[in-house]
């Protein structure tokens, strides 16, 4: 696959619509804020991936002959947005693999839900300190959905994070997630179990769409000891440049 990339700039372009921002890199990792609708790694789709954008950014910027070697730390869904972490060295990878496998990696979340809960739904206090929400889920991968149980049922996970609420308007809020487990679609199963599915998630009960098909879910923050160097990495990626993100924060 080719890629044409041009620098503007931390901002790259690609002619097959690829866009990230580089917020953070070194010769052991590169920390870039995702947009939504980028895919992390290759899937069943064979869409261009965020991956080899930043290959071709790699290969391009340091004259590199041959493969570059990326390697993908963890994940974010196709229509979620924020920062996402790639290890440049098989040494960095391994070691971040072990930071994320032992949740010594902070990540923050933010979500803007509707204020009031879905009708049927039941309403969830949100007060002015961060609350646990526990529950244990389930995966349906036909579905490609999870499902959240109020107690422990047949191949289920505990699935914990701690909500709180930075900002509302008059029918919006705006959420802070810090997650405490990893699991597959965690936050937007969780928030939509508890009545406030993420704006623009229909797969987990929002009443519409986004107009550009993203969820109005970023991973806003993330926090962490370098791999090599063992210098504290703290990085925070801008919000989408998109209306309701501006009208929220």
């Amino acid at each position: 696959m080719c890629f044409f990339l041009q620098r503007v700039g931390t901002l790259l372009f690609s002619r097959i619509f690829l866009i990230m921002e580089v917020l953070y890199e070194d010769n052991h990792l590169i920390i870039v804020n995702k947009a939504a609708g980028e895919i992390v790694q290759g899937d069943k789709t064979g869409d261009a991936t965020l991956a080899d954008a930043i290959k071709a950014y790699l290969k391009e910027k340091y004259h590199k002959p041959g493969e570059v070697f990326l390697g993908t730390v963890h994940r974010l869904d196709r229509p979620v947005s924020g920062v996402v972490v790639y290890a440049r060295t098989s040494k960095a990878l391994t070691r971040l693999n072990e930071l994320f496998r032992t949740g010594r990696v902070q990540k923050t979340y933010h979500a803007i839900t509707s204020l009031l809960p879905v009708e049927g739904r039941p309403a969830f206090p949100l007060g002015a300190e961060p609350t646990e929400v526990v529950h244990y889920l389930t995966r349906n991968e036909r579905q490609n959905k999870a499902y959240a149980h109020l107690r422990e049922v047949k191949d289920s996970k505990l699935a914990r994070l701690l909500l709180s609420r930075l900002r509302q308007g008059d029918r919006l809020q705006l959420l802070e997630v810090h997650l405490h487990t990893g699991r597959h679609h965690q936050i937007r199963c969780q928030l939509s179990a508890i009545g406030y599915p993420i704006r623009g998630d229909l797969k987990y009960g929002a009443p519409r769409s986004n107009p550009d098909g993203s969820i109005c879910l970023h991973a806003r923050h993330i926090r962490f000891e370098h791999p090599v160097s063992h210098v504290e990495i703290d990085v925070t990626a801008p919000y989408p440049a998109l209306p309701i993100w501006q009208k929220m924060v």
